[in-house]
């Protein structure tokens, strides 16, 4: 009689299992989400959005920074929020009438959540002159076709805490 382990259930089943763990491991590699490593191509990605998001400022380029605002953004940019891409832009038409930038800004921090579709940029505001004045802070969603738009801004002024 043949021992167990050398029949061919045993071995029909072993390889049944085997066959299993390789379906759930591919399967699972299949499904998980790449992580983020700190100055990732992603960060750079949205670093490189914010930076021509601004520079539609320096150009005074109104109907570009439109194309950077998502159609359900909120931008906090006075007493009460601002929603909706066609109403920012109306709200923020003022700071792209003049010849000069009323203001400029930079990112200089992003972070990208794991999942890779929404970032946190924040940077220094600057008036017309170069001087600090503000700060912002801005939440970037990767949308369809795999464009970076904001959907949350918000503004703060700088304190002039020197003297106190």
């Amino acid at each position: 009689m043949e021992p167990f382990f050398h029949s061919t259930h045993f071995c029909s089943a072993i390889v049944q299992r085997l066959a299993c763990a390789v379906c759930i491991l591919a399967l699972t590699a299949c499904v998980s989400t790449p992580q983020q490593a700190a100055g990732s191509d992603t960060e750079r990605q949205v670093a490189n959005a914010e930076r021509a998001f601004a520079k539609t400022m320096a150009d005074r380029d109104h109907a570009r920074f439109g194309t950077f605002i998502s159609e359900e953004a909120v931008f906090f940019s006075g007493p009460k929020p601002i929603r909706g891409r066609a109403h920012v832009m109306a709200a923020w038409k003022r700071f792209y009438d003049s010849a000069e930038p009323p203001f400029s800004w930079e990112p200089e921090n992003v972070q990208v959540l794991d999942s890779g579709t929404l970032a946190l940029s924040t940077g220094p505001v600057r008036d017309g002159q170069g001087k600090l004045v503000a700060t912002f802070t801005s939440l970037w969603r990767l949308e369809p076709p795999g464009v970076w738009r904001v959907v949350f801004d918000k503004g703060n002024d700088v304190c002039e805490c020197a003297g106190k």
